[in-house]
């Protein structure tokens, strides 16, 4: 167990340390990697019934005002006035260059936003939201509230036990639901790739929920490095890692997150580079990789064309516990970024071969009613 006086805990850390997790530093916090079970079997329990993640890490924020909505939608691309109450979309926050400051979700309500932001630009984010709102929203971030992931096909199943409202729900739609007596928010979404829900729950109340729902037969407690190894089958990006300041939207491959009012209008910061790249396209895009053998390639592998020559890198990269071989995703030029193109990659200082391939790796199965 790692533990530093300079990390944060979160609510449900007592409840890690008694499962046997294996704590590590994380964004600033001690969260918890793996449990006793291992990432393969927590990986492959998520894929076949339901796992519960600890995301409280992550940044949850209200931003109320007249028009919310419309005030938003200064800062990132996403279409956020399109958004019935109760509907949700991902967007990302953008630079005057078009890079990517973060990744979020946003969530309109009858009256406010509900915003999720990753734990790693928590306070960046909530200070350029509340600065480039001044005057037009007010931002308040909700540290009174865990959030919880509980994910998997049989996610339903379990969370119907206790507030059945929630098998009327579909992908990317938001209700307010109670769990065993407790008023809680509620989202048919994730990042596995599979059916399953985030949960937002006040903070006495979050241990005692997941108590009860990790007491469900088809639960496991499933740490960060599941989390990860799911999140690149599904073909999703991780901050900090495939998405970054000087990484594009287009390049990335996010272009289906831009709607066409937002592609044509623009309004947002780095607009005139990001619809320079959707004209003419970016110089670099994010692509799919099945590196040859057994070995896998991890961030940061050099990517080489068959002459040798360096044209990118591996931003993610593992083994795939559903598919049991290696699969990464990384950045090439334009030329060597349609499926079935051979490159290499510089594995441990050896050249070894891999093909550009379709993503999302393993299918991706959310609700969509």
């Amino acid at each position: 167990m790692s533990e530093t006086s300079s990390t944060k805990k979160t609510v449900l850390y007592n409840l890690h340390v008694e499962l046997g997790a294996k704590m590590v530093p994380f964004a600033g916090y001690d969260m918890p990697v793996q449990y006793p079970a291992g990432i393969l079997n927590e990986h492959l329990h998520t894929r076949e019934a339901a796992g519960l993640f600890d995301v409280s890490h992550m940044g949850q924020v209200v931003i109320s005002g007249e028009n919310p909505a419309r005030a938003i939608e200064a800062l990132i691309p996403g279409d956020i006035q399109a958004l019935s109450a109760g509907e949700m979309r991902y967007s990302f926050l953008t630079n005057d260059q078009g890079g990517i400051l973060d990744d979020l979700i946003v969530t309109r309500r009858e009256n406010d936003l509900f915003v999720v932001v990753n734990a790693a630009c928590k306070e960046q984010d909530i200070a350029l939201l509340t600065g480039g709102l001044a005057g037009k929203a007010e931002v308040t971030e909700l540290t009174d509230r865990a959030l919880v992931a509980l994910q998997g096909p049989k996610a339903v199943d379990v969370l119907a036990r206790y507030a059945p409202e929630v098998v009327a729900m579909s992908f990317m739609n938001y209700r307010e639901v109670e769990i065993d007596g407790v008023p809680c928010f509620v989202t048919r979404s994730g990042y596995t790739g599979e059916d399953g829900f985030e949960i937002s729950i006040p903070n006495d109340q979050a241990e005692e929920i997941c108590r009860k729902l990790l007491d469900e037969t088809e639960v496991m407690p499933i740490g960060l490095g599941a989390r990860d190894s799911l999140r690149l089958e599904a073909g999703l990006c991780l901050y900090g890692h495939d998405l970054n300041e000087v990484t594009t939207p287009i390049s990335a491959g996010l272009i289906w997150a831009i709607s066409k009012r937002r592609r044509i209008e623009g309004g947002f910061p780095g607009a005139d580079i990001i619809q320079a790249d959707i004209a003419n396209n970016p110089a670099m895009k994010r692509v799919g990789i099945l590196p040859e053998g057994r070995a896998p390639a991890r961030e940061h592998t050099v990517i080489t064309n068959e002459a040798g020559e360096t044209i990118g890198e591996i931003t993610s990269g593992g083994f795939s516990p559903s598919l049991g071989i290696p699969i990464a995703m990384g950045y090439v030029p334009l030329d060597f970024s349609a499926v079935g193109t051979k490159i290499n990659l510089l594995v441990r200082g050896k050249s070894r071969p891999a093909v550009v391939a379709k993503m999302p790796f393993v299918e991706q199965r959310y609700y969509r009613g």
